[in-house]
């Protein structure tokens, strides 16, 4: 799609049509296009929690205290940011080490300096990362699921806790955001809000 008409129609889907099934081959095609999303350090922050069946997704729903979209949503997508994602920097730099194109001595400064730049920051800091990079890859996701025909809502309201409980996520994953996918029904959709016009949200500095 035409970037300019993907970020007009991209709009947050209130209700789905129903019982329109979507596939983790879907899915697998939306992350293609999610990977390449920016981090800091390329270090990935993101991980994605798809719930496709019914069941679960009834759960999930009861945890954002029964709204309706869940349950009209072909999935619902839990998007985590790894709080400790640079403990990952070896990992993500080896194979640039392995075609030559940085040293050992460059892959462990990368590592040190990496590692010294989280710790030295501390709890708050790593928490607020992995919140900040798991948006940006979650916009992604919703840009590049607009673009392959998905409408999506990114939501807020639920139990963080029982969303982690249900789907045994990790400590050490912050809950980012819940996003629901699937076909939106056009009926239910509203006027898009009111938008500032750009010099109230916009400061030039000269």
């Amino acid at each position: 799609m035409d970037f300019l008409k993907l970020i007009e129609k991209r709009r947050s889907a209130n209700n789905f049509i129903k019982d329109v099934k979507i596939t983790e081959s879907d899915l697998k095609s939306i992350f293609d296009d999610v990977k390449f999303a920016p981090s800091a350090f390329n270090l990935q922050h993101a991980h994605y929690y798809n719930v496709i069946n019914e069941e679960k997704k009834e759960q999930i729903r009861e945890a954002a205290f029964g709204q309706y979209k869940i349950h009209s949503a072909s999935a619902v997508i839990i998007v985590t940011g790894d709080r400790y994602a640079y403990r990952q920097t070896e990992c993500l730099n080896k194979g640039m080490h392995d075609l030559g194109i940085i040293t050992e001595i460059e892959l462990q400064n990368i590592v040190t300096e990496n590692t010294d730049f989280y710790v030295s920051r501390g709890e708050e800091f790593m928490k607020e990362e992995a919140i900040r990079n798991g948006s940006l890859s979650g916009m992604m996701f919703m840009l590049a699921a607009k673009n392959r025909g998905w409408d999506t809502c990114p939501m807020i309201g639920f139990d963080q806790e029982k969303v982690r409980e249900i789907l045994n996520i990790p400590t050490d994953q912050e809950i980012v955001m819940m996003i629901t996918i699937g076909k939106e029904k056009e009926s239910s959709s509203r006027l898009r809000g009111y938008r500032k016009p750009v010099d109230e949200f916009v400061t030039v500095i000269n």
